[in-house]
């Protein structure tokens, strides 16, 4: 019985564990199916490249090869370029054909700040306008009341007619919202407008061509002047404009007026320009006389360097898409490599590339309405963007999170956002080296021992690495001998248009001088009211556009600028 028992049981256990082995056996097979379906589900994560490191991974790098200007030598030889470019734009037989054309300003030096009295400013330089009211106090102190306006792209692209409608409108409200519509009292006005134009005298411009994404019809080789004047008349506002200033001129009166190395003026903000002081005896198209200081600031307008094919050898496909499809094909080709207005599409053009090649958010964007978003339309990607990407640091990427969920791209990756700041560091880098090297032509050319730029513009201003990578640069570009200094303005245009005006009476109490007016610390708008068109055959013009301030029955000018008119008008 016993040996019957144990057969039994052994039977039962070898029973039993066959069945435990049958059911390990079949749970293996249904989690080893369970896992190849969910691999099945998504195919294309077994396949997912790691970027950890995007500048090692050779097939990003490729598409990026072209961007980089990390070469000292392909430098130096855009360097030599730009100053046969502007030597075209100063010599009288080629000025007419030339793409950097080197305006002559008429403004010749800076001043002590002794300007008081209160006016209006306009600054017009892109896509945003203002308007101020300024007060200008003893010891160059400055207070102002602004107000910003939106220029829409049916007015940017419409006729000029409405354009200056359209600040007036803008300046009428202004005045109403701050009580300035009193009888009888009639303001003097400053106009900084930030685009092309020859200048012909304080008051008196022509517009040369649209940059920064306007096209107005009926503007261009007009006084744009006269036809803002037109539009305030047209609305019977109590306001004269009498003078006219570029931003980059007032920039450079701003810094200088805090630092007297200052010499140049840079602009990097929707657009890009740059002026500086320059020898008379350089200065071909000069008309004016040459007394002493025998120097006189040049208006390079250099965003069109690079329109006569000079830069070709540096563009990519990228920057032949964004000219295309730009309002000016052809046209300001330098500034297109480096503002803001571009910035943000050139990156949003390499990342499409980059899907294409399957090696950017892979997985992301398959389906048909991924395909209307912002990441898929031009200018989806705003060059503030580029910024807030590269503010990132660390492993978190929550700016960059951020700005990818804005775009349309829901929950991305590590790698994605990896891949997304090297794109946006090497498209931001290259704009700063392009600047850096114009910058060091100046600086070299000016060949002094000390040299301050001064500098205003949203790029520059809220890019978090954009003057580092300025400066690293111009460190290898300029001469040894010479110290320089990126200066910060404190604010934009405008004020400085107003101070202008005041500098009217010291222009006219100096007769033939040549003296123009510096500026506090408010960047390019101050400096540009510091101006003062100095060469003496402008003196008449000047008076002939502050008379008309009493050609109106009834009306006055503010207290603070009687004196300064009477003393325009009366005999030298």
């Amino acid at each position: 019985m016993s040996t019957i028992a144990t057969i039994l049981q052994d039977e039962i256990s070898t029973a039993t564990l066959q069945k435990g082995l049958y059911a390990i056996a079949a749970c293996t097979l249904i989690g080893a199916a369970a896992y190849a379906g969910y691999k099945a589900a998504e195919p294309e994560a077994k396949h997912l490249p790691s970027h950890r490191h995007p500048e090692s991974n050779e097939q990003i790098e490729k598409v990026l090869e072209l961007l980089r200007l990390d070469d000292e030598d392909k430098l130096r030889i855009i360097m030599q370029s730009l100053e046969r470019e502007m030597e075209l734009g100063l010599s009288p037989a080629t000025h007419p054909t030339a793409d950097v054309k080197m305006f002559a300003t008429y403004v010749r030096s800076t001043a002590d700040g002794s300007e008081t009295g209160q006016v209006l400013a306009l600054d017009l330089g892109g896509t945003n306008f203002r308007v101020l009211l300024v007060d200008l106090l003893p010891q160059s102190k400055v207070e102002l009341t602004s107000k910003i306006f939106v220029i829409p792209q049916s007015i940017m692209l419409g006729e000029g007619s409405y354009l200056f409608r359209h600040l007036a409108d803008c300046l009428m409200e202004f005045m109403n919202k701050e009580n300035l519509n009193k009888p009888g009292v009639r303001y003097p006005l400053g106009f900084t407008f930030s685009f092309p134009c020859k200048q012909e005298g304080l008051a008196s411009a022509r517009l040369s061509t649209w940059t920064k994404g306007f096209t107005c019809s009926g503007v261009v080789n007009e006084d744009v002047v006269k036809m803002l004047q037109a539009a305030i008349d047209e609305k019977n506002i109590n306001v004269q404009c009498v003078a006219l200033v570029n931003d980059t001129v007032g920039t450079l009166m701003a810094c200088a007026y805090k630092d007297p190395n200052t010499e140049i003026g840079l602009i990097l903000g929707t657009g890009t320009n740059a002026c500086y002081m320059e020898k008379l005896d350089r200065v071909g198209t000069w008309d004016g006389d040459y007394n002493d200081p025998k120097q006189v600031i040049i208006n390079m307008e250099w965003g069109a360097f690079g329109n006569n094919h000079r830069l070709n050898h540096i563009r990519t496909k990228y920057d032949e898409e964004v000219d295309l499809s730009s309002v000016n094909p052809g046209k300001q080709i330098f500034e297109k490599m480096i503002s803001g207005m571009y910035m943000g599409e050139i990156v949003r053009l390499i990342m499409l590339d980059l899907i294409h090649q399957n090696l950017l958010f892979i997985g992301k964007c398959n389906g048909s309405e991924d395909f209307k978003t912002p990441l898929f339309t031009r200018g989806g990607f705003y060059t503030k963007y580029v910024s807030s990407v590269e503010m990132d640091e660390g492993i978190g990427f929550s700016n960059t999170r951020r700005v990818l969920e804005d775009i349309g791209i829901r929950n991305p990756s590590y790698d994605d956002c990896a891949i997304v700041q090297h794109i946006c560091k090497i498209v931001s880098k290259r704009a700063a080296r392009l600047a850096g090297a114009g910058l060091a032509v100046l600086i070299n050319r000016i060949n002094k021992p000390n040299v301050t730029v001064g500098v205003d513009g949203s790029l520059y201003r809220y890019h978090p690495r954009f003057k580092r990578n300025m400066e690293k640069c111009m460190q290898n570009l300029v001469s040894k001998n010479i110290k320089f200094l990126l200066q910060l303005s404190n604010d934009g245009s405008g004020i400085g248009a107003a101070l202008t005006v005041a500098a009217a009476e010291a222009l006219s109490n100096q007769e033939k001088s040549k003296r123009s007016y510096p500026l506090s610390d408010d960047g390019s708008g101050k400096g540009a009211g510091l101006i003062a068109v100095v060469a003496s055959r402008y003196l008449q013009q000047l008076s002939q556009s502050t008379s008309t301030l009493h050609n109106h029955n009834n009306e006055k000018v503010p207290t603070q600028f009687q004196k300064h008119l009477s003393t325009l008008q009366s005999p030298m």
